[in-house]
Formats: structure tokens, C-alpha cells, sequence
């Protein structure tokens, strides 16, 4: 029983961190998601469990992964440690990188 309240937790702080970056006020996220202020900040606060079918539009309106939000430690893929290194890129650098991935996935597209 206590598993469970505690995957509750788990989810609801990572459903409101994520909804937090989004820059989502808790009125704003439960319309998106046709639920209830109060429902989504119990939710939240691990008080009540997500069911499945909001947790899909919940990663939907967000559009994450549901990983993001089941699992205490946010991984990173491949594309976000990509696009970490090309935000330290300056102007100049960034466009001759945007050139030749727009060049490279067009080479791809050619393969087929």
C-alpha cells in the first residue's frame, strides 16, 4: 500500500515540475486537460494516482515521454544532449551545424 502512495508522489512532483516548465498555471493544465483544478493539485501532491488515460494527454499537451514522468530521474536521449551542444554553439556556428544536419538528413531521405 505504501508502494503506491509513494509512486503517487513520485508522479504528481514530476507532473508539476513538468507542468512548471511548460509554463502551465494549475488552471490553465487541468482545462487542457478537462479535469479539475482541485483534481489536478491532488494529483499533483501524490493525494489521488493518474489514470492512464490522463497521463497520455498529459504527455501529449507536454509532449514528453511518459518515462519523464514515471520515473524519479529525467533521462535525456540522445536529441536533448544534441540539442544542448548546439545551443552553446554562437550564431555563426549554429547556422553552419543547422546546414549540415538539413544537408545530412536530406542525404538520408535519398538512401531510400
Amino acid at each position: 500500500m505504501n508502494d503506491r502512495k509513494d509512486l503517487n508522489v513520485l508522479v504528481g512532483t514530476n507532473i508539476k515540475r513538468e507542468r512548471e516548465k511548460a509554463c502551465f498555471t494549475q488552471d490553465q493544465f487541468s482545462e487542457l486537460l478537462g479535469i479539475g483544478s482541485k483534481s489536478l493539485s491532488s494529483i499533483e501532491r501524490g493525494v489521488v494516482g493518474v489514470s492512464l488515460t490522463t497521463l497520455l494527454k498529459i504527455c501529449d499537451i507536454l509532449h514528453i515521454s511518459a518515462n519523464v514522468l514515471l520515473y524519479e530521474q529525467t533521462q535525456k536521449n540522445a536529441v536533448d544532449s544534441i540539442a544542448l551542444q548546439l545551443e552553446r554553439l554562437s550564431t555563426e556556428q549554429f547556422e553552419i551545424a543547422s546546414d549540415v544536419i538539413t544537408d545530412l538528413i536530406k542525404a538520408f531521405s535519398l538512401e531510400k
